[in-house]
Parts: C-alpha cells; sequence; structure tokens
C-alpha cells in the first residue's frame, strides 16, 4: 500500500476518513454560537438586563475545562459501539435534546433557566469536542493529519456560519424556538456517522484504572525529552496573530472603512479566504510533512500581520484591504490547521483525549492573555507600530522550532518514541 504522501492528493482528500473529520467538526462548530450570539440575540428580543446577557457568556466555562473530564472518556468504553464512537453518540444525542430544550425555555421570564439549559448544551458540546479530537487522531494516519485536522477547522467554520448566520437570520422570520429545533436536527449527520464509520484500531491500549487515566499522561508527556519548550511553542506559535486579530475591527474603523465595508470584505470574504487557506494549507502538509509546514506557514503568518502596517501607513484603500484580508486568512487558515496537526501528533494514543484536551485548553490562554493589553500598546505606540510588534512577536516561537521540529527532519517528537 502507498504512504499517504505518495497517492494521489484527491484520493486521500475524498477518502471516507476525510469526510469524517469534515462531517464532526461541522457538528462540534454549530453548537458554539448556539449559546453565545445566537442566544444573546435572543435574549436582547426579550429585553434581559445586559448585564445578565453578559453573565451568560460564564456558561462557556466546560470549553476551557474539559481537561477535567477528559480521562473518564480515555478509561471507560461504553458497551456498544466501541471506546470512541460509544461516548460520541451519547455526548451527540445529549446534545440535540439540550439544544432542543434550551429552545424550548423562557429568556424573558425565566433567564437562569436559560443559563443551566445552555450550560448543559456546552458540557455536551465540549464532551463531543473531546471524543472527537480523540476519534480523529486514532483515525488518521500521521500523513493524514494535516489534511484531516484542515478539513476538520473548516467543517467547524461552516458549522459555526450556519449557526450564528443562519441562526439568525431564521429568527428574522420564524420564533427562536423553532431556530433551535431546526439546528438540533442539523446535528443528525454526525449521528449518522458515528453509526456508519468505524472504530479506530488502537494497540496503545487504554488506561486500566483512573488514576492512570489522570497521572500517566502527564506523566508519560513529561517525562519526553523537551516537553517544557512544546508546551512553550504551543503557547507562542499564534501570539501575534491572536494579538493582531484582537483588534482589527477598531483599526478598519479608525482608518476609514465603513461597517458594510467591513462585513463585505472582512467577514465574508475573509471567511472563504480562511477556508482556502485551510484546505490548501491540508493539501501542502501532505507533501511537505507537518515539521516543513510549521515553518512555511508559520512564516507567512508573520508576513501577513505586518502587512497590517503597510494598510495603517496606505490608509482607507479597499484594494490594499482585500489583498492583506485575503492574504492574512489564507496564511492564519493554513497555520491553524498545521498547529492542530502538531498536536495530535504528540499525543499518546493511550490518552488521547486527555492529552489533547490538555494541548488545546493550554492553546486558548495566548487568547485571552495576550488579547488584553492590546489596546494600550496600540493607543500608545499608533497601528503601524503595533502591528510590527505583532509581527515580530511570532519570532521566539518559530525559533523554538530549531529544537523539535528542524526543518531537514520529518519525524517531530511523536509520543510512541518517547
Amino acid at each position: 500500500m502507498l504512504p499517504e504522501h505518495r497517492k494521489p492528493v484527491i484520493r486521500v482528500l475524498f477518502s471516507r476518513r476525510m469526510l469524517v473529520a469534515f462531517v464532526m467538526g461541522f457538528v462540534c462548530g454549530l453548537p458554539l454560537l448556539l449559546t453565545m450570539s445566537v442566544l444573546q440575540a435572543w435574549m436582547k428580543d426579550q429585553g434581559v438586563d445586559l448585564t445578565v446577557i453578559g453573565m451568560m457568556a460564564l456558561v462557556g466555562l466546560p470549553y476551557t475545562l474539559k481537561f477535567l473530564w477528559a480521562p473518564v472518556v480515555d478509561r471507560f468504553t461504553l458497551p456498544f459501539l466501541g471506546r470512541r464512537r460509544g461516548w460520541m453518540l451519547v455526548a451527540q444525542l445529549a446534545l440535540i435534546v439540550s439544544i432542543v430544550g434550551l429552545g424550548q425555555s423562557d429568556p424573558g421570564n425565566n433567564p437562569w433557566m436559560v443559563a443551566f439549559a445552555a450550560f448543559l448544551v456546552t458540557f455536551f458540546s465540549a464532551s463531543q469536542d473531546i471524543v472527537v479530537d480523540a476519534y480523529r487522531r486514532e483515525d488518521l494516519s500521521d500523513e493524514e493529519l494535516g489534511l484531516g485536522s484542515s478539513l476538520y477547522i473548516n467543517g467547524y467554520r461552516v458549522g459555526m456560519l450556519l449557526a450564528s448566520g443562519g441562526g439568525l437570520i431564521m429568527a428574522d422570520y420564524i420564533p427562536f424556538s423553532t431556530v433551535y429545533l431546526i439546528l438540533a436536527i442539523c446535528m443528525l449527520p454526525g449521528v449518522l456517522t458515528t453509526l456508519l464509520t468505524p472504530e479506530p484500531e488502537n494497540p496503545a491500549g487504554k488506561p486500566k484504572d483512573m488514576k492512570e487515566a489522570i497521572i500517566d499522561p502527564l506523566v508519560e508527556y513529561f517525562s519526553r525529552s523537551g516537553a517544557l519548550w512544546i508546551l512553550t511553542f504551543i503557547l507562542l506559535y499564534k501570539v501575534g496573530d491572536t494579538m493582531a486579530s484582537a483588534m482589527t475591527t477598531p483599526f478598519y474603523l479608525d482608518i476609514g472603512f465603513s461597517k458594510s465595508e467591513i462585513g463585505a470584505v472582512v467577514k465574508l470574504f475573509g471567511f472563504w479566504a480562511t477556508i482556502a487557506g485551510g484546505l490548501a494549507g491540508g493539501v501542502m502538509m501532505i507533501r511537505l510533512g507537518i515539521n516543513r509546514s510549521l515553518w512555511v506557514f508559520g512564516f507567512l503568518q508573520a508576513a501577513s500581520t505586518a502587512c497590517f502596517a503597510l494598510l495603517a501607513n496606505a490608509g482607507y484603500s479597499i484594494p490594499l484591504l482585500s489583498f492583506v484580508i485575503a492574504f492574512e486568512n489564507l496564511s492564519s487558515g493554513m497555520g491553524t490547521a498545521a498547529y492542530a496537526a502538531f498536536m495530535a501528533s504528540i499525543t499518546n494514543k493511550k490518552f488521547t483525549a486527555t492529552q489533547y484536551a490538555l494541548l488545546t485548553s493550554l492553546m486558548g490562554v495566548p487568547r485571552v492573555l495576550a488579547s488584553a493589553p492590546t489596546g494600550f500598546l496600540a493607543k500608545n505606540v499608533g497601528w503601524e507600530i503595533f502591528f510590527i510588534a505583532c509581527a515580530l512577536v511570532a519570532i521566539p516561537g518559530m525559533l523554538l522550532l530549531l529544537k523539535f521540529a528542524p526543518w531537514n527532519s520529518d519525524v517531530g517528537v511523536k509520543a510512541e518514541a518517547v
């Protein structure tokens, strides 16, 4: 049998494993905004106080704390469908029921019951994320992880677009309760895929008890050479991109773009550029491998961030804005695909759910901490220097690649090899 990098790209792209990765990304992305923008719009319609609406952000805590119950998914196998598919089916069915339940709640008269229903949605959604990430890591070969991760991410974005854009458009014509019912039905392709796709083989076995499920993933990871450097890399690789993204909307408005222009160019055009970037990045990773892709896409991310400084210097220009958005979203899509593939590749298949949940939780730290001071920086140094600084912040993360993902090596730090 030919290795994946020797097979025709079109054959790999339309394989069963890639279709599963895309569908699972779709059903993981769909619930995310049902407890955020869509729910906020519903509560605002019902006259709920803005303070309460703001507090609803706390129902998203399960997404950042999912590593706490990930060991249960690694340790126990349900008596149907296997270790991964059994948990996937339970999470998906519970998620469908909880989305319907959220749609039947009453934000105007009982916002705290809405909060409880929304919390159930986020809990089961985060649980689905845990087991889908584990399934994808075990279902895909190392050579397929790049393309599989990019298709998962693109599916995730399509799911988010359907929930937020589609949900809000439908809400202008039908009640929110019906919107939530329709979007719950849109989860059914995930259930069907779970029932039809095979359980992945896992020669690594599974933890024998909860101590092994909780402690051993940490012991196994930190026993590796360079483990702390890899965690530092995960924190730093996209930090410049994250910092720049946090202030782009105020930047666009500040240099004279209208809200309609931002919506058309940045949101709609940018969405499709990101999808194209993720797909292109996945295809390129089949040829380049994950290590080289991290180098190439990381450099492109930094260069695209620096392009915002050009726009700041030039001022209002729709053609230049379109170029910068296309370049930035393409490179960001590529970088995210490589980033996700790398994290999956360093998990030990015996503890996939726990280790991947920990790594993805850690991945979210820069989004909060690095974004917090961006307004202060932009205000005090100006847009041009701010974006140049964001581009330079990428250098430490890139330099760390010299240690564990050198250009001339396609092996990297594999869990099974340590």
